[in-house]
Parts: structure tokens; sequence; C-alpha cells
């Protein structure tokens, strides 16, 4: 069927009302005159036909926008969401441990959130579940100044850690110094709220864990005090979903995520077919965006986007459920039916 209105429409009824008789190159004076009232009639109604109404959706980042959320941004920009028939509000919280329970609470469609947590909030009994992913790998690693003195984890002995928000940090942690044979109790933690490389580079601890490779690397570079990973997966603990996206499965309408993550795999694969200039359409929404530290960790994260954003591997998050399980942060062991499910086959 024709589009309603523009470009389209209006080529169409040209063809429609124009020229379409063969037999003279200049009709009849009346036959002109005829059809020219047609195309102001057609024109007329086309123009008062009303656009068809976008599938309104509410999504809540986990944070201030930033590279992480590439495929969103790109998405909105490059109207993929549009396509779709979606309008899409995207809201970064005030404060981001809020999004995924306004979810639960049916305020919001979609948030932003973290495989690890998503575990322990439905074991808090909050009506979650992953229905797609955005960022396919742990961005999470333990940091420690390269030039340091901690060149194994097995040098944190009798050290200080520093960490933003406790809980499952614990569990890695414990799991990480575990295979050096140090104990979560021979070293000393330290809340730095999100001070992390701060309090590394100004000797306040001697590593810290939650510090994203992407972003807290480059920005310790760019001062001048490089750092170094210990990565978390290469270090006993199994890997996961950095982001990905929740909802309260008895409140969702599983036909618009479907959509909507159409539109975040389309742009996934426009970045990582074009990296300069999806890098170019997403800083150019921000000036924030525009410098040396997001420029990087544009780079960085590129290869971590989920190319398909609606899949997920099964075995993942049942590992997952089961380490956190072994680490005592969790009483019993959910299913992964119970955990995430595929929005493409509801």
């Amino acid at each position: 069927m024709p589009p309603a209105s523009g470009p389209g429409a209006l080529r169409n009824s040209c063809n429609r009302f124009g020229r379409a008789r063969s037999f003279s190159l200049r009709p009849p004076h009346h036959e002109r005159k005829r059809d020219m009232k047609h195309l102001v009639t057609a024109l007329a109604l086309l123009a008062a036909t009303p656009a068809l109404a976008q599938d309104k959706m509410t999504l809540l980042l986990d944070w201030f926008i930033n590279p992480d959320h590439g495929p969103i941004i790109v998405a909105q920009e490059k109207g993929y969401f549009a396509e779709r028939g979606l309008e899409v509000e995207i809201v970064a919280p005030a404060d981001p441990s809020a999004p995924p329970r306004l979810v639960a609470a049916g305020q919001a469609d979609l948030a932003v959130s973290y495989q690890p947590q998503l575990h322990l909030q439905i074991h808090e009994g909050l009506p979650l579940k992953r229905v797609g992913t955005l960022v396919a790998t742990p961005l999470n690693c333990l940091l420690v100044l390269d030039n340091g003195p901690i060149k194994s984890p097995a040098d944190l002995k009798g050290k200080k850690i520093g960490f933003s928000v406790a809980g499952v940090e614990e569990a890695i942690l414990t799991t990480v110094l575990g295979k050096y044979d140090v104990a979560l109790s021979d070293v000393e933690m330290i809340n730095v709220n999100f001070s992390l490389s701060p309090a590394l580079m100004s000797g306040q601890v001697d590593a810290v864990i939650g510090a994203y490779r992407n972003f807290e690397l480059n920005q310790m570079d760019i001062e001048g005090e490089p750092g170094r990973c210990f990565y978390i997966e290469e270090e006993g603990v199994p890997s996961y979903d950095e982001l990905i996206y929740v909802a309260n499965p008895d409140r969702m309408d599983a036909g618009k995520i479907a959509r909507f993550l159409e539109a975040t795999e389309k742009a996934t694969q426009f970045i990582v077919n074009n990296p300069q200039a999806s890098w170019e359409i997403f800083s150019a929404t921000s000036p924030e965006l525009q410098d040396e530290l997001n420029k990087r960790a544009w780079a960085d994260t590129l290869p971590r986007f989920a190319l398909r954003p609606a899949g997920f591997d099964a075995g993942r998050y049942a590992r997952f459920e089961t380490f956190l399980k072994d680490s005592g942060m969790i009483d019993s062991v959910n299913s992964v039916s119970a955990i995430t499910i595929d929005v493409t086959a509801e």
C-alpha cells in the first residue's frame, strides 16, 4: 500500500492523476481541467489524512548518556524506532538504582540494567525479566596502577580495595582473590563511592573493583596515570551480559519490545559497519560527549555491543545463577525461564 503522506504519496498521486492517457500528447481542455480537479481533490485528501499514531515507550537508562548506550541513541537519531512505529522516550535517571524498580512498578516499559543485579533483584521478589541485551560482555574489572606494586591479585593480600556498590562485587572479589589463595578477609574494603579512579590514582586504595575497562582505563591514561585491568572473566568469574534490558513480564507489551530490539539491532549493525559516522551521530547529540574520553570509550565499547539483542545464551544465565548460589549471595537457584524471556517468541 502506498504511503499516506510524504514524497511517496505525492509521487503516486501524480502517476495516477497526471498524463495517464496515451492517445494524445495533449488531452483536450475539458479533460485536462477534469484531471486537475481530481489531482487537487486527491492532494487535499492526502493532506487531511492523519499520520498513523506511533506506539509510545519509555526507556530508563542506567546512568547519564554515554557510549554504552550507543545503539539506543543511534536508533533514535537514524529513525529506526520510528520505522517500526515506535516513539521512544529515553530518560536518564536521577537515581541510578531506581530504574529496575520503576519498571517493576509499571512506571516505565524498559530499563537498562545489569545481569548480575537482575539475579539478585528477582530473588528479592521484584517482577522483572531480561528481555534483551545491550552490552554482551563484562566491562567490570579489578583495576590497579600500571606502574604500581600490584603485579598479580596475589599481591593484594593485606591491601586496600575500593568499591562503589556492595553486593555482587564481594562475590566477584572472593572468586578472583581465591584463585590466588587470598581471602576476602585478607583485604580491607573501602567504599569510595563513585570516585574509583581518583581513589586509586591518589593512593587512597591499592586497587578498585567495579571500574569499567572502557572508561576508567581511558580516563587514567588521559590523566597520565595509566592503569591495568585484571579481567574478571579470565580470573574465574563466569562471563555475563554487562548491560541488559529488563521489563515487568506481567505488564510488558512483547510486540513493542520486539520492535525496539529490531531497531537497536539495526543500529548496532550500522555502528559496526560505520564506526566513525556512528560516532559523529552519537556525539552530535550533546556537547558533553565531544571529548577525548568519550571518543576513546566509543571505540572500546563498539566490539562489545550485542549483535543480536533479542538472543541470549541460556547457559550463561544458568552458570551465573549457580555462581551466586555458590558464593552465598542467594539461597536457591532459579530456572533460566524465571530470569530471561525471548520476546520474539511471545
